[in-house]
C-alpha cells in the first residue's frame, strides 16, 4: 500500500461492499490471490470507497464501483474514453508481454519516478513462460514485481485516482485485478525558511508544495507513536488529498469528529487554491474579517500545537497548514519569542502587542483629539496639527490607507531587484512631495506610517488585514460621531469578536470567558518547565505536559 492508503485503515464505520464487489473468496479463486493479499485488496476497497474518500460527497451518496476489465484491449480502449489516452501528451502506457502474457503500464509522465519503473521492467524482461504458468496476477504480485509498495486494486475508478495522484498501474491482460506500484515523483522545491514566520534563532525549514514532504518534517519532530495521519480527498474533479494529523491520546475526540464531519460534508468540484478554499467551505461564516484557522509554514510550530492537543490539516500543493482551534491571541503569538529566553520573549511579546494595538486604535483616537481637544491630557497638548491641509482629515486618512494598500500590493508583483527602488519613490518622491504640496500634513503620514509598521508586526497576516478594516470603520465613525462613533463602533466590533467561535471554542479565550492561568500565560512567556499544563479550551485528555511514570 500507499503511504497515503495506510492511514486512512480503521476507520470507524465500515460500508457494506456495493453490488459488483468481488468478495474475498470469488478473488481467490478467480486470479489465484492468496488469503492475505486478497484481504488486502478487500482493504484497500474500504480505504478508497469508504467515507474517508467522499470527502467531496455528502455522508449518504456512495462513489459508483467499476470493475476492471479482464481484457487487456478493452482496458486500452477504456483509457482513451476516460482519461484521453492518445490525446493527452502526458498519459503514458508502456506495453510489453513478460512470460507470454500481454502487460500495460500505465502512469503519468512527470508524476512517476522513471527510473524506479525501468527497473521493475527490466527485472520483468528476465521472466520465462514456465515461471508463470498457473497465476499470472499472484506470480507477479508475490513474486516478480520488485516495489517496495505494491497494492492489488479491483475498481476502476480508484486505479484511475491513483495513477492522477502519482501512482503506476500495472495490468496484466485476462486479469481483472490492477497492481498500483508507488512509484510517486512530485516536482517539488526544497524546504525553505518562510518568508512570514522567520526567526533569528531556530531552524530553517519549511513546508512545501508536497504532502509527503510537510508530513514528514513534522513527524522527525514528533516521534509519537500517537501521532495520526488520516487522508481524505475532497473535490469532484481535483480529488485533492487532505491530511488530518492528531496524536490521538491527546486530542479531544469531539473536536476531531467535529473537523472530520465538515470537511466529510464539503460539495465542491474542487480545490485548486488548496488550504483557504478548505476553510471557506468548513470554517468561515459570513463576512467577519477576522480569521478563525490560524496558518504556519513551520514544521516546529505545527509540531508544538499537536503537543497542546490540536487538530492540523494539511492540504497537497499548499505549503502552509491550518492548525484548529483557534482564537484571537492565538494569532498575535510568534516563534520568535519561545526562542529568545523567557525574560526576552516577553518583552517582545508587549513590543509586539503595542504595535497591534497601535495599529488598531492610533489613528483614531489622534483624529478624536484633534476634533475635540478638550479630551486631550494636558501632557499631550502637543498633539495636533496647526493646519489641516487642503483636504479634510478624514479624507487624508482614507487616501494614505488607499495608498499603503496599493504599495503593500505593488511590493508583491515588484522584482525584488526593484524593490529597493520602489520604495524610495514611495517615501520620498510621493511621501514628501504630497506634504510639502499641501495635500496631506505630517502628522497624518507619521501615524499611518507607525499604523502600518504595527500591522506589519502582526505574525498573523490575515488578522493584520482585519485590524485594517476595523480601523477604517472606526476612523469613519469617528468622523460621523465623534466620541459616541468610537465607543459604539469599538463596542461593536469587540461584541462580534466575543461571539465568534472556532469549532464551539470561544474566539476571545483567555479574555472572555476569563481564565487567569491562561491570560497570564500570554502576556508572560513562561519558562519551559514552568508552563505544565495544556490550554483547557482545547479539553485534552491529559493535561498535564509532564511525562507519566510508567
Amino acid at each position: 500500500m500507499t503511504d497515503f492508503d495506510k492511514e486512512r485503515q480503521g476507520s470507524d464505520s465500515e460500508p457494506m461492499p456495493p453490488a459488483g464487489y468481488v468478495p474475498r473468496e470469488q478473488l481467490n479463486e478467480e486470479t489465484g490471490l492468496s488469503p492475505g493479499a486478497a484481504q488486502n485488496s478487500q482493504s484497500e476497497y474500504k480505504q478508497t470507497n469508504g467515507p474517508s474518500k467522499g470527502g467531496s460527497q455528502s455522508g449518504t451518496k456512495e462513489q459508483k464501483v467499476s470493475a476492471i476489465p479482464s481484457s487487456l484491449d478493452e482496458v486500452l480502449e477504456r483509457l482513451t474514453h476516460d482519461i484521453g489516452y492518445k490525446t493527452s501528451f502526458d498519459i503514458v502506457v508502456r506495453e510489453m508481454t513478460f512470460g507470454e502474457h500481454r502487460t500495460a503500464m500505465f502512469f503519468m509522465n512527470g508524476l512517476s519516478q522513471s527510473v524506479l519503473l525501468t527497473d521493475i521492467l527490466k527485472r520483468l524482461t528476465y521472466l520465462h513462460p514456465d515461471e508463470l504458468s498457473g497465476h499470472a496476477f499472484r506470480s507477479f504480485f508475490d513474486l516478480y514485481v520488485p516495489a517496495a509498495q505494491v497494492t492489488p486494486v479491483d475498481d476502476w475508478n480508484d486505479v484511475l485516482t491513483h495513477v492522477m495522484s502519482g501512482d503506476t498501474a500495472f495490468f496484466i491482460d485476462k486479469e481483472s485485478t490492477a497492481l498500483v506500484i508507488d512509484a510517486k515523483n512530485f516536482p517539488s522545491r526544497g524546504p525553505e525558511e518562510p518568508s512570514l514566520e522567520r526567526v533569528v534563532r531556530g531552524s530553517r525549514d519549511g513546508f512545501t508544495e508536497t504532502l509527503m514532504v510537510n508530513i514528514s518534517l513534522v513527524r522527525r519532530r514528533l516521534r509519537d507513536t500517537h501521532l495520526r495521519y488520516e487522508l481524505v480527498r475532497v473535490g469532484e474533479r481535483t480529488q485533492s488529498d487532505i491530511c488530518i494529523a492528531y496524536i490521538d491520546d491527546l486530542v479531544d475526540k469531539e473536536l476531531l469528529k467535529s473537523i472530520k464531519d465538515k470537511i466529510s460534508l464539503v460539495e465542491i468540484d474542487g480545490l485548486p487554491l488548496a488550504d483557504k478554499q478548505l476553510e471557506e467551505a468548513t470554517v468561515k461564516r459570513g463576512w467577519n474579517p477576522y480569521p478563525l484557522v490560524r496558518y504556519s509554514e513551520r514544521p516546529d510550530v505545527v509540531a508544538a500545537h499537536l503537543l497542546e492537543g490540536n487538530v492540523t490539516v494539511f492540504v497537497d500543493t499548499s505549503p502552509s497548514v491550518m492548525i484548529l482551534p483557534t482564537t484571537f491571541f492565538d494569532l498575535v503569538q510568534h516563534a520568535e519569542e519561545n526562542r529568545q529566553t523567557p525574560f526576552i520573549g516577553t518583552y517582545l511579546r508587549w513590543v509586539r502587542f503595542l504595535g497591534i494595538f497601535a495599529s488598531l486604535f492610533l489613528l483614531p483616537m489622534w483624529l478624536l483629539f484633534v476634533m475635540h481637544p478638550e479630551l486631550k491630557p494636558a501632557v499631550l497638548s502637543f498633539l495636533g496639527p496647526q493646519k489641516t491641509g487642503m483636504m479634510p482629515l478624514v479624507l487624508q486618512f482614507l487616501l494614505v490607507e488607499i495608498g499603503v494598500d496599493l504599495l503593500r500590493m505593488a511590493s508583491v508583483h515588484t522584482p525584488t531587484s526593484l524593490a529597493t527602488a520602489m520604495s524610495l519613490v514611495a517615501a520620498i518622491m510621493i511621501g514628501d512631495i504630497a506634504v510639502k504640496t499641501g495635500l496631506f500634513i505630517n502628522e497624518v503620514v507619521l501615524y499611518m506610517a507607525i499604523a502600518a509598521i504595527g500591522m506589519f508586526a502582526t505574525p498573523s497576516y490575515e488578522l493584520g488585514l482585519a485590524n485594517r478594516i476595523v480601523r477604517l470603520l472606526l476612523i469613519v465613525a469617528v468622523a460621523a460621531f465623534q466620541v459616541p462613533g468610537f465607543m459604539i463602533a469599538t463596542t461593536a466590533v469587540m461584541m462580534v469578536l466575543c461571539m465568534e467561535r472556532s469549532f464551539n471554542r470561544p474566539y476571545m479565550w483567555p479574555f472572555i470567558p476569563f481564565d487567569p492561568r491562561a491570560m497570564w500565560n500570554i502576556i508572560v512567556r513562561q519558562p519551559v518547565l514552568k508552563n505544565r499544563t495544556r490550554p483547557n479550551l482545547l479539553r485534552p485528555q491529559q493535561m498535564d505536559k509532564m511525562p507519566r511514570r510508567r
